[in-house]
């Protein structure tokens, strides 16, 4: 039971520790932070971030983000970078230096080498009398009090702090340059999230899948399109092939609930008219959110009001979109 006390008030500590060094931040975000984003949107070349040890796997991933967001962006560790990798610095790149304590070793060989290749500078930094601080173009401050470990060594409230201030600037960034959700579908093609921004209904409808019945058709006759279409559903068209309804299993066993002779009945008899439909250039997460919003499994695709073909919700779940 000790045990877990402790366990349960670290927790808590950590996570109250570090929501108060992030919410200390915004008093920081200041002319230099301002100056810092306008830097990076207006540079010609390529954004290097480097550091060492954990602010360097922070670099790695303010990186990321910048080039998902627009923002060409390229890793460079600190120690590599003074034994060869400083080659990857070219002459229109801008060059953001992250550091807690801003007096590491390579920090302070690095910083002059840049200066040097005549490269503009920006540090993240939180210790603000450091070596990082004095000798950068541009401060960005991220101090925080107190680390959220015990012994206040381990970095914790420190990192997090250059994490929210990387996604700060690279949202600035994205705001600035008016990225869009069809930008960052161009950048994140794979996984869930790009399918999300990319796929589209006629990527998933196929033309020569297409359930149809003419009006006048017998119940029968829609009975084995809907076999053997396999979508649940088909689509009811008129004798100049213009899109008039949808017939669903559904529609068939209220039929039967509903008539004890179907001799006589046709397509149009049985018809749900006006039915939901959705263009093919349509994204295939919103085709999914109409289906849920209206309680349906199939939608119907249409292409300049001409019917070409059907979607079916299962078509979209096994993509995994959702």
């Amino acid at each position: 039971m000790e045990n877990k006390k402790l366990i349960r008030e670290t927790a808590i500590g950590t996570v109250i520790t570090e929501a108060s060094s992030i919410q200390n931040l915004v008093k920081f975000i200041d002319e230099s932070f301002v100056e810092s984003v306008e830097s990076i949107f207006k540079c010609k070349g390529r954004v290097i971030i480097t550091g060492i040890g954990k602010s360097a796997i922070i670099a790695q991933k303010i990186v990321a983000t910048f080039n998902s967001t627009g923002t060409p962006s390229i890793f460079m560790h600190a120690a590599d970078a003074i034994h060869g990798d400083l080659g990857i610095v070219q002459k229109n790149d801008l060059v953001i230096l992250i550091s807690k304590s801003g007096d590491s070793p390579e920090i302070k060989v690095l910083i002059p080498l840049i200066k040097n290749l005549g490269n503009k500078t920006i540090g993240i930094v939180s210790n603000l009398e450091s070596y990082l601080a004095t000798y950068v173009d541009i401060v960005v401050k991220a101090t925080v009090e107190k680390e959220a470990c015990p012994n206040n060594i381990v970095p914790t409230s420190s990192t997090t702090a250059q994490l929210v201030i990387g996604d700060a600037i690279a949202v600035c960034l994205l705001r600035l340059r008016g990225f869009a959700l069809k930008d960052f579908a161009k950048f994140h093609p794979g996984g869930t999230i790009g399918k999300k921004l990319y796929l589209r209904v006629k990527d998933l409808c196929s033309e020569k899948n297409l359930p149809k019945v003419f009006a006048s058709e017998s119940i029968k006759n829609v009975i084995v399109e809907i076999s053997s279409k396999r979508l649940g559903a088909t689509a009811v068209l008129d004798e100049k092939n213009t899109l008039i309804g949808i017939i669903t299993d559904g529609d068939l066993r209220r039929m039967l609930q509903h008539n004890e002779n179907i001799q006589g009945l046709k397509a149009m008899n049985i018809m749900t008219i006006n039915p939901k439909t959705i263009s093919a250039n349509a994204l295939a997460a919103d085709a999914f959110i109409l289906m849920e919003n209206n309680n349906i499994t199939q939608l119907i695709v249409v292409d300049n009001n001409k019917y070409v073909g059907m979607i079916h919700i299962h078509d979209i779940l096994k993509e995994g979109i959702i």
